[in-house]
C-alpha cells in the first residue's frame, strides 16, 4: 500500500516538472503557479487535496489506457 506521504511526493515531483511560467485553474479558487501548488500539496489545505486528488484521478485513468 502506498502511504500518503509517497503521494505527496509523487504529486510534488509531476508539479516541479511543470515549466516555470506555468498557471493552473482550480474552479472558482484561482489560478495558481506551480510553486504555490507545491506548498499546498506539502501543507495539505484544500487546494493540496484537490490537486492530489486530480493527479490519482489522472494516474489512474492513465493505468486503464483511456490516454493512450
Amino acid at each position: 500500500m502506498v502511504s500518503e506521504e509517497e503521494i505527496k511526493d509523487l504529486v510534488i515531483a509531476r508539479l516541479e516538472s511543470l515549466p516555470e511560467n506555468q498557471k493552473i485553474s482550480i474552479g472558482s479558487k484561482g489560478e495558481f503557479n506551480k510553486y504555490e501548488l507545491i506548498e499546498s500539496v506539502k501543507k495539505g489545505d484544500e487546494i493540496g487535496k484537490k490537486i492530489i486528488e486530480i493527479e490519482l484521478e489522472f494516474l489512474r485513468a492513465l493505468k486503464k489506457g483511456m490516454f493512450a
